[in-house]
């Protein structure tokens, strides 16, 4: 019994030593450093040129957006106006106050939840927002207070638009480098984030449709073999 168990260890410890392996390998194949930007100017100019291409004035007056994330489980129906999300996930709704978060309203299976679970959820809301709402509206973040925007020369000659940005969101000090066609139209990013420990790793931007409201949002991406996709997207007023 004592050999089959040590078998069984040894067998595990030499599989987690190939999975560290590989893992470091991938790291030095893939991780890039987070380049240098230049000419804020011209970044701006080429920032200004992508927010045309999707149409940044119909986002503007673009009241409800709806959308879902992570293979579905996350769903969010954000009223822009008065600043409050529905977000839903799991057995939970939290009805998020995005001015306020305190006085936001959660709910498990129907049921109305108070006290230090309530703070916890909605931290989670939250974070869940930040994030699966970037994925939908990033290109309109270009000049949120406490973005940087660069320019980067790309492989292929062509100019990159890097944001970093600063403050904001739940982790702040990330940087992004968009990819875009001539007409300014974004079809992927580079990203160095926190939560992500190989840098340079490219998301796709792909499937814009044109919403009822005449915003362009995407409807998937594509980070290597994986997908993700947003759902069913709407912009309405």
């Amino acid at each position: 019994m004592k050999r089959i168990l040590k078998g069984i260890l040894k067998a595990i410890l030499v599989l987690f030593g190939l999975l560290i392996a590989v893992l470091v390998v991938v790291y030095f194949m893939y991780n890039e450093k987070v380049p240098e930007g230049k000419n804020t100017q011209e970044a701006d100019a080429l920032a200004y040129k992508m927010l045309t291409a999707i149409n940044k004035a119909a986002y503007q007056d673009t009241r409800y957006l709806e959308w879902s994330f992570a293979g579905g489980n996350h769903r969010y129906k954000w009223d822009r106006k008065i600043g409050h999300v529905t977000v839903i996930w799991e057995q939970y709704k939290v009805l998020l106050n995005l001015n306020t978060p305190k006085l936001s309203e959660v709910f498990e299976n129907g049921a109305k939840v108070i006290g230090t679970e309530k703070t916890k959820l909605i931290t989670t809301a939250t974070d869940y927002f930040n994030n699966d709402s970037f994925w939908l509206v990033a290109p309109f973040k270009i000049f949120d207070e406490g973005t940087i925007r660069s320019l980067v020369t790309l492989d292929d000659g062509t100019q990159g638009l890097m944001i970093t940005y600063n403050s904001g969101g739940t982790t702040p000090g990330d940087s992004y480098v968009w990819k875009l066609k001539e007409n300014g139209m974004p079809t992927s990013y580079k990203m160095w984030v926190k939560i992500i420990p190989i840098g340079g790793l490219e998301a796709t931007w792909d499937n814009w449709k044109t919403m009822e409201n005449g915003v362009l949002l995407p409807t998937s991406h594509k980070i290597g073999p994986v997908s993700l996709s947003m759902g069913e997207v709407r912009a309405y007023n």
